[in-house]
């Protein structure tokens, strides 16, 4: 299926591993130019050599800590520079796990920035052009622990959701302008990140990581953790001209882990 973004430039945020690289991967397979970010600017570089090698695209890069009061600022002028934004797809790293009955207001702060204050301003200083133009994507990767809370990603689960409300808000109000705005919620997904959380379970469990993964397994109707491209192809599909009557929408990429309705 082709998608007709070939020639549409693309913003990806935490681009040089799991799932904002599959994200990368994908919209670069259907022919966009990217401009990718995260903090270590020699990760990127590497990454945007290997998405000019396998795609044949325009790859820019700029370093920026979406924890950080200025990541937007930076973004948004990286991009100025580049040429014309059609699509903005916004991740970062998860922040730490804690027990929700001891979280600090330092990491509360750090959090929000992290996963709503940057995505929410960099999105906003490049949403004017979109409506002038009247087209334009926006893509969130969040996280199902914003319709499943999870119990010890309480600083995810709140800053994630600070983002969907902000998303859903907004896509209404511009809906009609050729701009929509989207959210993917990834289950358990086979990243850095998930690797990470399972090491970190089993070692404070004193089990193993293959004993953590088999429990989550157990309670995901698919029986498997994803694969990053899978969702990878969703934000691609997400950022196409077929997906243009979706907006304001948070889909599941979960194999099926979220029980509610």
């Amino acid at each position: 299926m082709d998608l007709e973004l070939r020639g549409r430039t693309a913003i990806v945020g935490g681009a040089t591993s799991g799932l904002g690289r599959a994200s990368a991967d994908a919209l670069a397979g259907e022919g966009c130019r990217l401009l990718i970010w995260s903090r270590d600017e020699r990760r990127l570089s590497a990454t945007a050599q290997e998405l000019r090698a396998a795609h044949g695209v325009d790859v820019a890069l700029v370093a920026a800590d979406a924890a950080s009061s200025d990541a937007a600022a930076t973004i948004a002028s990286a991009a100025e520079a580049f040429g014309q934004i059609d699509i903005v797809v916004t991740n970062a790293g998860g922040p730490p796990t804690v027990d929700p009955t001891s979280t600090d207001p330092a990491a509360w702060q750090r959090s929000i920035q992290l996963l709503a204050t940057t995505p929410i301003e960099l999105v906003t200083r490049l949403l004017p052009d979109m409506r002038e133009r009247g087209w334009g994507r926006v893509i969130s990767i969040l996280s199902s622990g914003i319709r499943q809370p999870i119990g010890d990603l309480v600083y995810s689960n709140a800053g994630r959701s600070v983002l969907a409300a902000w998303l859903k808000t907004t896509a209404r109000a511009i809906a009609a302008e050729g701009v929509t705005l989207n959210g993917v919620m990834p289950g358990r997904i086979a990243t850095p990140r998930i690797h990470e959380l399972d090491s970190g379970r089993a070692e404070r469990d004193g089990s193993t990581e293959e004993v953590v993964r088999g429990a989550h397994i157990a309670t995901i109707p698919a029986g498997r953790y994803g694969r990053p491209e899978e969702l990878g192809a969703l934000v691609a599909f997400l950022a196409s001209e077929r997906a243009s009557y979706l907006t304001g929408q948070l889909i599941a990429v979960d194999g099926g882990l979220i029980a509610g309705l």
